[in-house]
């Protein structure tokens, strides 16, 4: 069947004439498991750099921290928020890794007290560990509702053979 881009971009690409063409169509959108464990290994290897930047940033100077605007307890709680969020889609255990997180957090902070030009304060432990523990119980509530709801309505049914295409 062949379509030119003009016809192209005049059909709907969710709605399709065939169930071979829905199958099509879908596949790009949905991952297989292949692209999964391929996606999972490369958010596995990025999780090291972060941490490695994580321990520079708590560690080192103080100008190299990235800072916002809007003060020192929004970036303790929003980056070990993020961190742990990440974290947590390459190693689905939500709840193992926020605690890891919130005790890195406090031992970052202890040891903070060993640096030149800066100190230990026991709130900043507080913050990111509430950060890393909020993104490991959203993480685990999304999980969660994902098991009970089942796969999106998009997805392709299991009926349609999957010689097609190969």
């Amino acid at each position: 069947m062949a379509s030119d881009a003009g016809t192209a971009l005049e059909r709907p690409v969710l709605s399709a004439q065939s169930n071979e063409d829905y199958y099509f169509t879908l596949r790009a959108i949905t991952a297989s498991a292949s692209i999964k464990h391929r996606l999972s290994t490369g958010a596995k290897a990025c999780c090291v750099p972060i941490v490695v930047l994580l321990v520079i940033a708590a560690l080192g100077p103080e100008k190299w921290a990235p800072r916002t605007h809007l003060g020192w307890q929004f970036d303790h709680f929003i980056g070990y928020f993020g961190i742990t969020l990440f974290v947590c889609v390459a190693w689905p255990r939500p709840f193992l890794i926020g605690g890891v997180f919130a005790a890195i957090a406090a031992l970052l902070e202890g040891l903070q007290a060993f640096t030149p030009d800066r100190s230990a304060y026991l709130p900043a432990i507080f913050y990111g560990a509430a950060g890393a523990l909020a993104a490991a119980l959203i993480t685990e509530f999304v999980t969660q509702v994902w098991r009970v709801l089942g796969p999106p309505r998009f997805a392709p049914s299991r009926t349609v053979p999957n010689s097609i295409g190969r």
